[in-house]
């Protein structure tokens, strides 16, 4: 891949084989950052799991503290009280087969979607379009559930999902280029505890491999994987 002139004047201006503490690391993000627009701070980290095995996979949730500086359109499918709970909760789009209706004739205005397990028969049948965007409501992801209102609260907050990739590797949003350092630093740490608690019991020897974390538009910056891990085991 050629990078453009911008992006090749930022990356040299730190070492690119230096494995830094994470606050350093994040420092250096935003130094670098010089979109016009507030740039994604993005973490990725490279797990030592094959998940071509179903017992190395590597999925869940988890609340950011600081949120991730986005608004995130929330889709409910619910009918009745779960339906008020939502709208009341501050779901976007609240509906039941209107909703499959419009999402079938190409409308995705939304970031995630949620369902109540006895909507599973209508949303059921989305999963070739809902499936292929990452917008599928799924239980391991916590998007399929009774408790409609505190879904919504925590998605609206700054929960995110996180699934290991087929390279086994981690990609995550932990905020924004305007975050203060602490913000980053505490949302990279409560991602790295999850991952480290999410461990499955098949890996074997180092679980994070490789850590780095860089704006939408700028370079990686590596992170020293075993000062990551230590600080949140």
């Amino acid at each position: 891949m050629k990078h453009g002139k911008v992006y090749q004047e930022q990356g040299k201006k730190y070492d690119k084989d230096v494995l830094f503490d994470p606050a350093e690391a994040l420092k250096i993000v935003k130094e670098l950052a010089a979109a016009k627009f507030d740039e994604t701070v993005e973490v990725h980290v490279k797990l030592g799991v094959d998940p071509r095995h179903a017992d190395q996979q590597v999925r869940g949730t988890v609340s950011l503290p600081h949120g991730t500086g986005k608004t995130r359109k929330v889709l409910v499918f619910a009918k009745g009280e779960k339906q008020k709970e939502a709208e009341t909760a501050g779901a976007d789009y609240v509906g039941a087969e209107e909703l499959a209706e419009k999402i079938q004739g190409g409308w995705f205005d939304f970031d995630v979607a949620v369902a109540t397990p006895d909507m599973m028969a209508v949303v059921g049948k989305l999963g070739k379009i809902l499936g292929p965007r990452g917008l599928m409501p799924n239980p391991k992801a916590g998007t399929v559930t009774f408790d409609v209102e505190r879904t919504v609260n925590e998605l609206k907050a700054g929960r995110i999902e996180y699934r290991v990739d087929k390279t086994s590797i981690i990609h995550a949003p932990i905020g924004r280029v305007s975050f203060d350092i602490e913000k980053l630093q505490d949302n990279l740490n409560v991602l790295a505890e999850a991952l480290i608690k999410a461990k499955p019991a098949a890996a074997k020897g180092q679980y994070m491999r490789s850590v780095s974390v860089c704006s939408t538009m700028g370079p990686g910056i590596k992170i020293n994987p075993l000062v990551l891990m230590a600080a949140n085991k």
